[in-house]
């Protein structure tokens, strides 16, 4: 059953029900889960675990806030296991059939430079995800995939506290174009450069100031 509290608490984090910043009582977050408090109190400690909120003791969990520190962190921490697993794809000869990524991205990026269109916003928030889960699965290590998939759950909640602009979306799907270009080519260097530059302009966009090197 805890199991189970976890992946609803998940989904809520991922959704935005639960949002950045926000503060939860337990009994709240019991009956909005719908689970009993031992579970939901097993599923809060994993979440913890991961970053995702923070436990207060006697009163409730709050949910990550996605500073500029905190946005900086998951970003560079997901274009250093990005870069990685690009790396590792290319050296083991492990790049798989691009071609429908390359469709679905190049779909969403018509669509934005066409003014949009329903449910954009989630089509391009999943677009995003399939070319860094593919890049993660290069990584063929566990820990690492781990690292990987708790820090995508950090930035869904990030995502979820800044809107998603028609212009940002259709950038962001050039840029992984740019990404997918150089896993065809098989040239990691360029590949890495793509994912640095993709980083870089995802701050700019979300106003985080880059750090110098």
């Amino acid at each position: 059953m805890a199991d189970q509290a976890f992946q609803r608490l998940m989904i809520a984090l991922r959704q935005g029900t639960l949002a950045g910043g926000q503060f939860v009582s337990m009994p709240v977050l019991v009956g909005d889960l719908g689970f009993p408090i031992a579970a939901v109190r097993e599923a809060v400690k994993r979440a913890d675990a991961r970053g995702l909120l923070e436990i207060l003791p006697k009163r409730g969990v709050l949910v990550m806030q996605a500073t500029a520190d905190v946005t900086r962190d998951c970003l560079d921490m997901r274009a250093v296991l990005d870069c990685e697993g690009a790396r590792r794809l290319i050296a083991a000869g492990a790049v798989p059939d691009l071609a429908p990524l390359r469709a679905a991205h190049v779909a969403v990026l018509e669509a934005a430079r066409g003014g949009g269109i329903a449910g954009l916003p989630q089509r391009a928030k999943d677009t995003d995800l399939s070319l860094h889960d593919l890049l993660a699965t290069g990584l063929d290590n566990r820990p690492l995939a781990d690292a990987y998939a708790a820090n995508r759950d950090r930035i869904a909640v990030i995502q979820n506290t800044r809107p998603f602009l028609a212009d940002r979306i259709a950038s962001a799907m050039a840029e992984h174009l740019a990404i997918l270009d150089a896993l065809q080519a098989r040239d990691a260097a360029q590949a890495c450069l793509a994912i640095r530059y993709h980083y870089e302009q995802t701050l700019r966009w979300w106003g985080v100031e880059l750090l110098a090197a």
